[in-house]
């Protein structure tokens, strides 16, 4: 290895002559990352940092990772030349399918989110199809990300010719028009992959000589994403499941403590399959090992669900673990007003390009005026700006206390939380049952609270998904204000049934060990439930023919 990336970067400047910048490239290994393969992910950030130093040892200008099918391996190159050579610059390419995604699922517009984010000069796609086709995948990219984008397209399709050999159907002056579609979707680098040549680059280069950049002008949004799957804050309430979290749950603690992460991995299927749009993982419990606990589940959660997670936790090995192997754009719930907390947090937060939460409570604990909760926020946000996070990935919460113990606690939250929404311009976030804690027939509260909260300008709530009472004030008020048009997921929820359905029998009885579990095997293969899987399968063994349980089931 460090023969050959010497010797390649030798040649190459050798031929540059001084005239033309070289860069280092990074591809894909070939070996697929647990738990579809045997590499380790800190393994495979060593293998990049290997080829990094001597590349960047024997002179390299820039670094260009490329061809990337996996998000994921794009993310460990990345971490790997930034935490080798912080200042080089780093290119990232990766190829897509017709259908718009990598051959691992993710699409263009989170792929661009989540690499610049982590630090990318310049994001884009190489390889993939012809220029015509992938103009579509430059303009998602270019609409979510302010940093240069790449283009480096095929010469059309590939064929085979009399002698078996692998031609492309494009020719130098066809590619070289068709390169402009690529520059009006907003490519600012462009270039050529396989099949192209060098008359193909110089009448690329002739063709676009003196035509104008695109400006871009990109609104800063409010994003979080898994690798599939992106969320965006602002159209509408964002949901949180909070029910991947031990305080007050017996069986989620029993499963901790047991490592029966097969059981965190139901819970999130349900939330998620009852409307949740983000999973709090919060793993805490005193005895455990929170750091490789934290890991374990986050790789675990993202093996069987695309919806992205919310890092929950207090405890900064934990929650870098997490970060580190979080395949996408994390939330970490949380950082506070404490100088410990914010000097802490956010370098964690800008190395690992997360958005974070941000609780309004300081060294003097929780203040007793929406007015102070407000300056708190201002502090936040001036520290995190500091440490270059933009505003627009920090999401404030203003604390919502139990009215049971203090008449004026909703209200303080609430006028807080408007301010923070309508004034500062930052989105907002509750833990919305705390309201409620101590009372009877709680659902009452907080459903109301949480459609209280929402009028004042609430982004995003933690709740339970499968609570009946707080889906119905969810589903009303965005039937109310119209953000469900025609009231469309209301009638889904709703127009079959005489009284609005009580979710959580099925599913709680699900989620906590109950015989709704038992759905079927097609289902819990579907899901990646492995564990539950066998189980079914032994089940039905004692009924059912093998070869049935495998055509009817497996296949």
């Amino acid at each position: 290895i460090e023969e050959l990336n010497h010797k390649l970067v030798e040649i190459s400047k050798r031929a540059a002559d001084g005239k033309a910048l070289v860069a280092g490239d990074l591809t894909m290994t070939g070996q697929q990352l647990k738990p579809m393969g045997p590499l380790d992910f800190e393994e495979l950030i060593d293998v990049y940092k290997e080829q990094i130093r001597y590349l960047t040892e024997a002179g390299a200008d820039l670094l260009v990772v490329e061809t990337m099918m996996s998000l994921q391996e794009s993310r460990a190159a990345l971490i790997a030349a930034k935490e080798t050579c912080p200042d080089i610059p780093v290119m990232v390419t990766m190829t897509f399918e017709s259908d718009g995604r990598s051959l691992f699922g993710t699409d263009a517009a989170t792929a661009a989110i989540v690499l610049s984010s982590l630090g990318a000069d310049a994001v884009g796609a190489n390889c993939s199809t012809g220029p015509d086709q992938m103009a579509e995948v430059i303009r998602r990219m270019a609409k979510v990300t302010d940093i240069p984008i790449i283009a480096k397209p095929n010469a059309g399709l590939p064929s085979l010719d009399e002698k078996g050999q692998t031609v492309y159907d494009m020719g130098p002056e066809e590619f070289g028009a068709d390169m402009e579609l690529l520059l009006d979707a907003g490519a600012q680098i462009l270039g050529g992959c396989c099949g192209t040549t060098p008359e193909h680059i110089r009448l690329l280069a002739e063709r676009l000589k003196n035509k104008p950049v695109k400006e871009r002008h990109i609104e800063k949004k409010t994003v979080v994403s898994s690798y599939t799957h992106t969320v965006t804050f602002g159209a509408r309430p964002i949901l949180i499941g909070e029910r991947i979290n031990p305080t007050g749950k017996p069986r989620l603690k029993q499963a901790l403590r047991e490592g029966d992460l097969e059981y965190l991995c139901r819970e999130g299927i349900a939330q998620t399959e009852h409307g949740a749009d983000i999973l709090d993982v919060n793993v805490g419990l005193p005895e455990l090992d929170e750091p490789a606990v934290m890991e374990r589940a986050i790789i675990n959660l993202q093996s069987v669900t695309n919806t992205p997670l919310q890092i929950d936790t207090s405890n900064v090995e934990a929650m870098e673990r997490a970060l580190r192997i979080y395949n996408g754009k994390p939330l970490v719930n949380s950082v506070n007003g404490k100088e410990e907390s914010l000097h802490t947090v956010l370098p964690l937060v800008k190395k690992y390009g997360a958005a974070v939460v941000a609780l309004t409570l300081d060294e003097k604990g929780i203040p007793a005026s929406a007015a102070e909760r407000v300056a708190i926020a201002e502090k936040i946000l001036k520290t995190a700006e500091s440490y270059g996070i933009d505003r627009s990935d920090v999401i404030i919460d203003t604390l919502a206390m139990t009215v049971s113990t203090g008449a004026d606690n909703a209200i303080i939250t609430l006028e807080a939380l408007d301010t923070i929404r309508h004034k500062l311009g930052v989105h907002t976030v509750l833990g919305v049952s705390n309201i409620s804690f101590g009372l009877p027939r709680r659902e009452l509260v907080t459903s109301t609270f949480f459609a209280m909260a929402m009028q004042r300008g609430l982004s995003s709530g933690i709740i339970n998904p499968l609570s009946d009472e707080l889906m119905k004030a969810y589903r009303s008020f965005c039937a109310l204000m119209g953000i469900d048009v025609g009231c469309k997921e209301y009638m889904e929820a709703y127009a079959n049934t005489t009284a609005a359905p009580d979710v959580r029998t099925g599913a709680a009885q699900q989620s906590a060990g109950g015989s709704a579990e038992s759905v079927s095997l097609h289902r819990a293969i579907v899901k990646g439930l492995r564990e539950q899987a066998g189980q079914l399968t032994d089940e039905m063994l004692k009924t059912t023919p093998p070869l049935e349980i495998i055509n009817g089931e497996l296949i």
